[in-house]
């Protein structure tokens, strides 16, 4: 599959601090690609500077394997963390009156049918709530059926049922054969959504590949925990290390199925069993610490 977009050695320095340090990536055309890290690792700062927001100092960036030119802006779409609309237009007036900023644009219909927009469609655009206005904002970045669409944590501050609503819409767009680049800071929506990640920190991407990789790569042990009381006698046995708390002991293994069939040769009751797999979380802290960062 060909590259849509192409980020070679990108800089980005304001006269106080260096925001971008030479991030290099490529995203393949109709897949969805991660940009996560934590506070000021840079995300935003190279989503701004890829979608021509802001300039870059120094670096090149390629789409459809030659430099942007002025049509760049009509072929990709943005929904940004923060956008302040009209409070006096309702949410249709919104999106025709953008539909009126490009020469190509989407079948409102349709628009509205995908980001379920249909029941608050003729409400101000002040009167909607936190889960409808996403879903809004994601319709006006597809408003000029873009190739390239950019969502910069366009989950954050929605409930669980919100989050997993635009996830569906997500996926939709995805299966249309739309490229998106992501932002998140929630680890589940990257590992749900992502085809490939790219971790930053400190304006250097330190890891990179598809959510499974780095899993296997970063993610560390996995654990096979259960009560005190059923492991007493047998843990001598067990061909493995453990942890130990008051209640319950974790047996530290790498291969889960291998330290199951174990325990059922020693015939031990797993009906109080837990079983902690890594995730793209785990990935995450291990490899930018878990210091809070304002």
């Amino acid at each position: 599959m060909s590259h849509l977009l192409e980020v070679i050695d990108l800089v980005k320095r304001y006269k106080a601090m260096e925001a971008v340090k030479n991030v290099s990536f490529a995203v393949t055309e109709g897949s969805c690609f991660g940009l996560l890290g934590p506070n000021g690792a840079g995300k935003t700062t190279t989503l701004e500077v890829i979608e021509n927001v802001i300039p870059p100092t120094s670096g090149t960036i390629l789409y459809r394997g030659a430099p942007r030119t002025a049509s760049f802006s009509e072929e990709v779409g943005i929904q940004f963390q923060e956008t302040t609309l009209l409070a006096y237009m309702t949410v249709r007036e919104t999106l025709q009156t953008f539909q009126s900023l490009y020469e190509e644009s989407s079948d409102l219909e349709k628009l509205i049918d995908l980001c379920y927009l249909g029941d608050f469609q003729h409400q101000y655009n002040d009167r909607i709530s936190g889960g409808q206005k996403q879903r809004f904002l994601l319709a006006l970045a597809l408003v000029n059926q873009p190739a390239l669409l950019f969502l910069d944590e366009p989950s954050t501050g929605l409930d669980p049922q919100a989050r997993q609503n635009l996830w569906q819409i997500v996926q939709r767009i995805k299966e249309e054969g739309k490229t998106i680049i992501l932002t998140t800071h929630y680890m589940e929506e990257a590992e749900f959504l992502c085809d490939e990640v790219a971790i930053m920190d400190d304006g250097r991407i330190i890891a990179q590949g598809t959510p499974g990789e780095l899993i296997r790569k970063y993610g560390g042990e996995k654990s096979v925990s259960l009560p005190r009381s059923v492991l007493t006698g047998v843990l001598d046995r067990l061909p493995f290390s453990f942890r130990e708390t008051r209640e319950r002991i974790a047996l530290l293994t790498e291969d889960v199925n291998a330290c199951l069939q174990a325990l059922i040769h020693e015939r031990i009751d797993l009906s109080d069993l837990t079983v902690n797999v890594q995730n793209l979380e785990t990935v995450f802290l291990n490899l930018t610490g878990r210091q809070l960062r304002e």
